[in-house]
């Protein structure tokens, strides 16, 4: 499973030097914000080790900057073995961090990625990290994240759980409602997801195929090259296909208008 796959990176902290497989002794820190600063540097000049090192004595000194930075390196394999035990862990000491205190600005998006990334641990389960499926509470996670922290990935996540009767009752309604919520922010899946809903006529009927289309065509464009993503590309070949041209040129002036909107 890639966590990854919906988690936006924590600003600041990406693009690495080369990694190097030494390690080099931890330092004594004044406290772990130091050790936090320490951890970046390090990581950035390619020293996974001394990253790592320091970056947990700051994680463990209760600083969710480092708990993700943690996080997402486990759940990456970033410089440090996959571990999505330790990946999970460290996310969810963000949750717990966060069920009590309000983030500041800077921490909301990080916050919310956290909530999001254990959702979708907790959403499949991993057997191999010992992480059992808990639908009930994913649901729970991606709930939060979306209405608190208005989190598209996370109204995605819900979208998708109420469409497919996953861990809750299946409703349409209520999935096209936080689709659309994440499909307006730019969000790919959504889109195609919404898009497909629409140009089939299971929301809205004939008169939604070109809206429909022009969704599957936000999300085909944001898609293209990543191969992960090519259902999103065949979803939109396939209703390009079965559109009549009425239905193409309405699509293309609601892109127009979409599009003029934004900017």
């Amino acid at each position: 499973m890639l966590v990854t796959a919906f988690v936006d990176p924590a600003p600041a902290l990406d693009a690495p030097a080369a990694r190097s497989p030494e390690t080099t002794p931890l330092p004594m820190f004044k406290n772990p914000r130091a050790a936090l600063r320490a951890g970046i540097e390090s990581y950035h000049a390619g020293d996974a080790g001394a990253s790592v090192a320091a970056l947990a004595y700051a994680a463990d000194g209760g600083e969710p900057l480092a708990q993700w930075k943690l996080g997402r390196m486990y759940a990456e394999g970033d410089g440090v073995r996959r571990d999505d035990a330790k990946a999970f862990d460290y996310f969810s000491k963000i949750i717990e961090h966060f069920s009590d205190d309000e983030p500041d600005p800077r921490e909301r998006s990080m916050a919310a990625n956290a909530f999001v990334a254990v959702g979708l641990y907790l959403k499949d389960g991993v057997s191999t990290a010992n992480i059992a499926p808990d639908l009930d509470r994913a649901v729970e996670l991606f709930r939060y994240a979306a209405t608190y922290f208005r989190n598209a990935d996370a109204q995605y996540q819900l979208g998708r759980m109420y469409l497919d009767g996953q861990g809750v009752k299946k409703d349409l309604r209520q999935s096209v409602n936080w689709l659309e919520l994440s499909a307006r922010k730019g969000h790919p899946q959504a889109q195609a997801v919404l898009g497909r809903l629409m140009f089939d006529g299971e929301i809205g009927g004939t008169q939604e195929k070109p809206r429909g289309l022009m969704y599957l065509t936000l999300a085909r464009d944001a898609a293209a090259g990543n191969a992960s993503e090519q259902w999103i590309v065949d979803l939109h070949a396939k209703a390009l296909a079965a559109a009549t041209e009425r239905d193409r040129k309405t699509a293309v002036s609601m892109l127009e208008d979409y599009l003029r909107e934004r900017n």
